[in-house]
Order: structure tokens, then C-alpha cells, then sequence
């Protein structure tokens, strides 16, 4: 099973990184990525779109995950935003991009964007969810028993 519904083994991943422009809120953000990802869905499930999120830094930095040092907070906290996409192929998300009704709604987005746009399509090597209690139960025991 996957981890994004209907999402294909060879699927392509794109992410866009926002860093918000002084003078800009995280809800000029969102209304504007709201519009934009409404006609991605209604333009483009039938061709190639799978799903999507967006998500802001929290501020938060995992010391247990990182080895940059010990920082008590990401400096992006509240103005970096992650807009991440999944696709069938890499194709399909260009041929989205060059439609009518996304430029417009693009472009209001890039007014907010400190950095530009670089949007990184990745192919997906990996997905997963994780285990309910019974199946976390088993694993544990055939890692102790066979490990």
C-alpha cells in the first residue's frame, strides 16, 4: 500500500520552497497557494496530478535528527512554506504548468516570494505508512527473532 492514494511506484515528486517577503502573512500565503492548488485539482487530476500538500516551518529543529550544531530555532519559522506535489510523470506536471488557467495564479504566488521559484521534481525511491499496533508487534518480534 502507499503512502499517497493512488500514487504510482515511479511517480515524480515535485517541491517548491517560498520564503515569504517581508510585508507578507502566512494567510497571504495560503489564500493564494488555496487558489492555486483548487485549479491544479479541477484542471488537472484527469491528467496526471495525484495529490499534494502544503506545509510552513515551524520553527521547530530536531537536535536528535540534525548535525549542524544544537539550534533552538529554525531563523524560517512562520515565513517558509513547502509546496509539495506528486504526479504519474514529470510530463504531465510541465504540460499543467503551461496551462491558461495556472499562470495567472502562479504568478500572484511568486509576488510573495523572497526567493523566486525553484521547483525540484524528484522520482520516488521509497514510501511508506506506519505499522498499526498488531503489525509493529510482529515486526518486533521477527527483527528480535531473525535479526
Amino acid at each position: 500500500m502507499s503512502l499517497i492514494a493512488n500514487f504510482p511506484h515511479d511517480g515524480v515528486v515535485t517541491i517548491n520552497r517560498v520564503i515569504l517577503k517581508d510585508g507578507y502573512t502566512l494567510d497571504d500565503l495560503q489564500e493564494r497557494v488555496a487558489m492555486l492548488c483548487e485549479n491544479v485539482k479541477t484542471y488537472h487530476s484527469a491528467t496526471g496530478f495525484v495529490g499534494g500538500f502544503v506545509c510552513v516551518n515551524s520553527g521547530a529543529v530536531s537536535n536528535e535528527g540534525s548535525t549542524i550544531g544544537k539550534p533552538v530555532e529554525s531563523e524560517n519559522k512562520g515565513k517558509e512554506a513547502l509546496i509539495i506535489t506528486f504526479w504519474n510523470t514529470f510530463e504531465d506536471h510541465e504540460e499543467s504548468h503551461k496551462s491558461d488557467t495556472f499562470q495567472p495564479l502562479f504568478a500572484e504566488v511568486l509576488e510573495l516570494c523572497e526567493n523566486g521559484n525553484e521547483e525540484i521534481a524528484y522520482e520516488m525511491l521509497w514510501s511508506g505508512k506506519a505499522y498499526n499496533e498488531e503489525e509493529a508487534k510482529a515486526a518486533q518480534e521477527a527483527k528480535e527473532k531473525f535479526a
